[in-house]
């Protein structure tokens, strides 16, 4: 019940981090290479997809929430469910990246992370990692982005879990506002 609790309350705070950061008026969109991901932009991201966990599979859904404090430099906050097994699985990621803005096609991205892990009935995991990849414009102001994760659990016991380390591909969209 404490995660569900904590599973609604984060939600409710991305939505509403969502609406209420500074919008730009419609002077000021446009559909340029860095203008999604300009100084005073936020993005807000959906992903999803398969993950492992205690030898079981899980169907990963996620939504994200990035501000950008100069040209191209985002801080955000993510939050993952893992769904359809036990134990109910919840990830809430604070994270810095950096999107290279130069090439109209395709924006590259670097990025670093925290990230905390809730299981329900274990104890929470600590991890850190690394992202890169890149967002490929398909719309004003919308992309898909391709890329790959290193994570690395901080406070992992191996002879707990199978790995205390992993390597995964990530696949979001992003809207800018």
């Amino acid at each position: 019940m404490k995660k569900r609790a904590l599973r609604l309350t984060l939600s409710a705070a991305l939505l509403v981090l969502a609406v209420s950061l500074p919008q730009r008026g419609s002077a000021d969109v446009g559909v340029g290479a860095g203008t999604s991901f300009g100084q005073g932009r936020a993005t807000l991201s959906v992903f999803g997809g398969s993950g492992s966990a205690f030898s079981q599979s899980y169907f990963v859904l996620g939504v994200g929430a990035n501000y950008y404090v100069i040209q191209g430099l985002g801080l955000g906050l993510n939050f993952e469910s893992w769904l359809g097994n036990t134990p109910g699985i919840y990830k809430l990621t604070p994270n810095v990246q950096y999107v290279f803005t130069l090439i109209p096609s395709v924006q590259p991205y670097v990025g670093v992370f925290y990230r905390r892990v809730f299981v329900d009935d274990l104890s929470d995991l600590n991890s850190v990692g690394t992202r890169v990849g890149a967002y490929l414009p398909v719309g004003p102001n919308t992309h898909f982005g391709l890329g790959g994760v290193y994570e690395k659990y901080l406070d992992c016991n191996q002879s707990s879990y199978h790995s205390c380390d992993d390597f995964y591909p990530e696949i979001s969209f992003t809207v800018s506002f």
